[in-house]
């Protein structure tokens, strides 16, 4: 049986980290290398690290910034913000990333997923998808970091970049993003229920009841989450043994 990991996301901009409601990422949330010691002594399964306006501003991805914390996280470590090319993705290997996760630039140019997994393999590629919901059964997909909307159809682009050879999807509420209410239960069952690769669900984990929903009722495979940790005593740590009291399979449980 696959065991449910357990990812911090670190959001970063300019020359800090960061968290806010909804992607107004507005309030400073401390020291990058301090949280990755943090997270290294409990135990985090995986890190995602986001640098949330290199698409924006059409810049590449820090190379040097990510050498230099790579070198102090124990953890696999996904990176995104600002990829567009192969080249970008080999760069960021070389400088420590173990994954690479894409979101405007898959939208704009979907051949670059399979390009990335044609040279490094789909389980180096996450396709992020960040979403807002219109009705019960309808969201929006948005780009740059929730600021621009886009014309695709929900279901059809999960289909599409799995077909593309994307080894996982990190879908986001931006309507749940930091409000600690709880993910959105309905876009991560659409999401399971459309792929067979996994999906790590994003945006809205307040305690760890809500964690479980999100396995139980939404059938995720792995819990992305920033606030929780950020804004409150409740920990990577503390999430798994929850978890697993309550049956689910989780890494480094005992």
């Amino acid at each position: 049986m696959l065991k449910t990991r357990i990812m911090p996301t670190l959001l970063y901009k300019d020359t800090g980290l960061v968290k806010g409601v909804s992607f107004d990422s507005w309030r400073r949330t401390g020291s990058l290398m301090q949280a990755i010691k943090v997270y290294n002594m409990r135990e985090v399964d995986e890190l995602i690290f986001l640098d949330i306006s290199a698409s924006k501003l059409n810049s590449e991805p820090d190379y040097s910034l990510v050498k230099d914390f790579s070198s102090e996280c124990f953890m696999p470590l996904t990176v995104g913000g600002g990829i567009s090319s192969v080249e970008h993705v080999r760069k960021l290997l070389k400088s420590g990333a173990d994954k690479v996760s894409i979101n405007t630039h898959a939208v704009l140019n979907p051949t670059l997923i399979s390009d990335i997994a044609s040279v490094f393999g789909s389980q180096c590629v996450v396709v992020s998808v960040d979403v807002k919901k219109v009705s019960d059964s309808n969201y929006k997909i948005y780009t740059y970091s929730g600021t621009q909307e886009t014309n695709l159809d929900l279901k059809k682009w999960l289909i599409q970049v799995q077909e593309l050879g994307a080894g996982e999807v990190l879908i986001t509420s931006i309507d749940k993003d930091g409000t600690m209410s709880g993910y959105d239960l309905d876009l991560i069952k659409l999401a399971t229920e459309t792929l067979t690769i996994p999906v790590i669900a994003s945006g809205g984990a307040g305690n760890y009841q809500d964690m479980l929903n999100a396995l139980m009722i939404g059938k995720a495979s792995a819990l992305a989450a920033s606030s929780i940790y950020h804004f409150t005593e409740q920990t990577p740590l503390e999430a798994k043994k929850y978890l697993g009291d309550h049956g689910i399979c989780v890494r480094n449980y005992n």
